[in-house]
């Protein structure tokens, strides 16, 4: 799997850098008033709150709506996220108008930082002093807390410019990433939505469509993504237009996802679609393996341990229902 260099004309990196005070201070052995504690080799201490954590939880919401944006829309890269150039602006409002929201936040929770502190405080009297003594000032929980992003341009270097291998190899591993990411969407989708249903609500649908968002706007990243896209795009043409789930809609529906959730399967499936194997045959196979497969309950327990193995063209799909030929590939 490569991707070319030239793949970087069509991106834009995005750094997100978001601070979150904890409202944590390390305890000391003064803070036991003399208590005899084991040695710093044998033990170290924790932390205290000096702040309720729920006056806090709004922050964390904020970034992780942040990271959920990027997610849904980029691939990571860099240490941040590539993002396909014509949904930049999209996501420069959005990170505006979560940025804002952050900075309101900030800002709420200063103006009653002190009567914070003082409600906490109130409701841990037996330990006043120790939560006293660690307090900090407003305007330095201030200067740590901060929500930022950066959105630039990665540019190709000069051919057989040496000094650039690695940002090659960064690039070139890009398409591997995106299918890593799909495989493991996939994975929270069927644990969430899919396993051992016998029907489900068209709420079931709202994470593939979301891994099919991401496939669609990224599909320039490596060839067999389009094709992997255009599965996902019949599979929801075929489906009932309202209404439950069920039947063999449902056993089409999920075939797909223990596909999308093998990403050996996946680039397999990909090549065989380039090759000229269409949409709609492979969702039909899928189909039929699944009404002879019967319900799946979840994935063993031991899934970081033991991986059953199924054939799928010659190679293992890790803990998912057996996807045989069919005479496709």
């Amino acid at each position: 799997m490569h991707t070319d260099i030239q793949v970087l004309d069509s991106l834009v990196a995005i750094h997100l850098e978001v601070n979150i005070w904890t409202a944590r201070r390390k305890l000391s052995p003064a803070d036991f008033g003399g208590a005899v504690l084991p040695p710093g080799e044998l033990a170290s201490l924790g932390s205290k709150r000096v702040c309720d954590p729920e006056d806090l939880r709004v922050f964390g919401t904020l970034k992780a709506r942040a990271v959920s944006l990027l997610e849904r829309t980029g691939v990571r890269f860099l240490g941040g996220w590539a993002i396909p150039e014509d949904k930049a602006e999209a996501v420069h409002q959005e990170l505006e108008t979560i940025g804002q929201e952050f900075e309101a936040a900030k800002e709420a929770f200063l103006g009653r930082y002190d009567e914070a502190v003082r409600q906490w405080i109130a409701r841990h009297a037996r330990w006043e002093r120790i939560i006293a003594d660690s307090t900090v000032g407003v305007e330095q929980v201030r200067s740590r807390m901060g929500f930022r992003w950066q959105a630039y341009r990665v540019v190709a270097p000069s051919p057989g410019d040496a000094v650039a291998s690695g940002l090659h190899q960064e690039v070139s591993g890009l398409g591997g990433t995106l299918f890593g990411e799909t495989a493991k969407a996939a994975a929270e989708a069927w644990h969430k939505c899919y396993a051992g249903k016998t029907s489900v609500t068209r709420k079931a649908l709202s994470p593939l469509r979301t891994i099919h968002h991401k496939l669609a706007g990224l599909a320039f990243v490596e060839p067999r993504v389009a094709p992997v896209a255009e599965l996902m795009d019949t599979a929801f043409q075929s489906l009932p237009r309202r209404g439950r789930i069920q039947g063999a809609p449902l056993l089409m529906l999920q075939g797909l996802v223990c596909l999308l959730r093998d990403t050996s399967a996946l680039l397999e499936h990909g090549q065989k679609l380039m090759d000229g194997t269409t949409p709609g045959d492979v969702l039909q196979a899928l189909t039929a393996l699944r009404a002879d497969q019967g319900p799946v309950i979840d994935d063993p327990p031991d899934t970081q341990r033991s991986q059953d193995e199924f054939p799928l063209a010659g190679i293992p799909v890790p803990l998912c229902p057996a996807l045989p030929s069919q005479g496709l590939w």
